[in-house]
């Protein structure tokens, strides 16, 4: 349940955190595909980020600069392509697309760019070392009914959007 907790979690901060930005830029952007208030791109991400430099922290035991560093190019080649993937992903089965980097100098299609790779990077870095640590205590203390709640939740949002979105 863990894990799920963190999933959860942090696809609901990833929300409330694009939607702040939009609002902050005036964008009117809406984060995510589905109804409810979360991104699991961002819950993926965090377990991603956290799995990912648990392995490497156990297996290098190098300098922790040097740690840090190679942590910080594998996770944002890996959060690159998982953005990537899940913008091709979400026009491909949605017909919608969330984010185009076209504008952007150093873009690759519409779905990456280097300054936004940087951004997961530095981000991920953050994660690491300051979020993580203080928020993985309180996501232990979750209840058990609270999770299976916004699991079964996230579940019903899932169905009612596929169908919505599936829709002839």
């Amino acid at each position: 349940m863990f894990y799920i907790n963190i999933f959860l979690c942090f696809s609901i901060i990833g929300y409330l955190f694009e939607t702040i930005c939009s609002w902050i830029f005036k964008t009117g952007f809406s984060s995510g595909i589905l109804y409810g208030p979360w991104t699991p791109l961002y819950g993926f991400g965090v377990l991603i980020i956290m799995l990912l430099s648990n392995k490497i922290f156990e297996s290098l035991h190098l300098n922790k600069v040097v740690e840090t560093i190679i942590v910080f190019v594998v996770i944002t080649i890996v959060l690159t392509i998982l953005e990537w993937l899940g913008g091709i992903l979400i026009e491909k089965l949605f017909h919608i697309t969330f984010w185009d980097y076209s504008n952007y100098k150093y873009h690759i299609g519409k779905y990456i760019s280097l300054e936004m790779s940087l951004v997961w990077g530095v981000g991920s870095i953050i994660l690491i070392y300051l979020v993580l640590p203080w928020s993985l205590n309180l996501i232990k203390k979750i209840p058990l009914f609270i999770t299976i709640i916004f699991s079964f939740l996230f579940l019903v949002d899932i169905v009612v959007t596929t169908i919505n979105k599936f829709k002839c």
